[in-house]
């Protein structure tokens, strides 16, 4: 499902080039569960977003779906990234001013066309526990609650693939883990491809594919 051969990313920073990704290459097939480890400035978040369409690499391939994103253009990223992507992250990015369910239909809002979304969105809200706060702000609910709407939010399309960076790094240990055995529900429920940052290996199970980034380079790459 993606394919990554050779990946590097260099950033100018002043006259300096930092190299964030140095030539990374893996497989993850679709349907599985992938963890991205490794310490602080290892690239693991540069890669998240290469994968998420949000940036284009310097060098290297990146295939999804047999689609090769790194040659898109920028509206064809966009395109792909609205259709195929579901995005969570460690600080929620919700909107303020606006209910839980239209934080959900966010996504769609561009488009238009978010109406006919909505009993889909409240429907999300109830399979993950926030069926009674339909109608909250971001500041009514808990940090946990937030990336509950946040993970409804991301999968608001049925995305082939779900990107989390970090998504339990606001959130306490139990809030923590209720988030991932949502996301592993979902992922199982829908077959989508869940490919997580962290820095907490206690959630990888056996049979989940590990990642493992130091220095922009794949240092392990195997099933946990």
């Amino acid at each position: 499902m993606i394919d990554v051969v050779n990946l590097a990313k260099v950033f100018k920073v002043g006259d300096e080039e930092v190299h964030a990704l140095r030539g990374v290459s893996f497989q993850i097939p679709r349907g599985a569960c992938a963890f991205i480890v490794g310490p602080s400035g290892s690239g693991k978040s540069t890669l998240l977003t290469l994968l998420g369409t949000l940036d284009r690499p310097t060098s290297g391939q990146i295939r999804v779906e047999e689609q090769e994103l790194s040659t898109m253009s920028e509206d064809e990223q966009d395109a792909f990234r609205h259709d195929h992507i579901g995005f969570i992250f460690q600080t929620f990015n919700l909107i303020a001013n606006l209910s839980a369910v239209d934080n959900v239909l966010v996504p769609l809002l561009p488009t238009g066309s978010w109406v006919p979304w909505r009993k889909k969105a409240v429907d999300l809200l109830a399979q993950v526990g926030l069926g009674k706060r339909l109608g909250h702000r971001p500041s009514q609910l808990s940090g946990g609650q937030q990336q509950r709407v946040a993970i409804a939010r991301a999968l608001i399309k049925d995305p082939l693939l779900v990107l989390a960076d970090e998504p339990t790094g606001e959130l306490d240990s139990r809030a923590g883990d209720e988030i991932f055995q949502l996301l592993r529900q979902n992922q199982t429920q829908r077959g989508c491809t869940l490919v997580i940052v962290t820095h907490d290996r206690r959630f990888i199970t056996p049979g989940d594919l590990v990642i493992e980034l130091e220095d922009g380079r794949v240092v392990a790459g195997d099933d946990g």
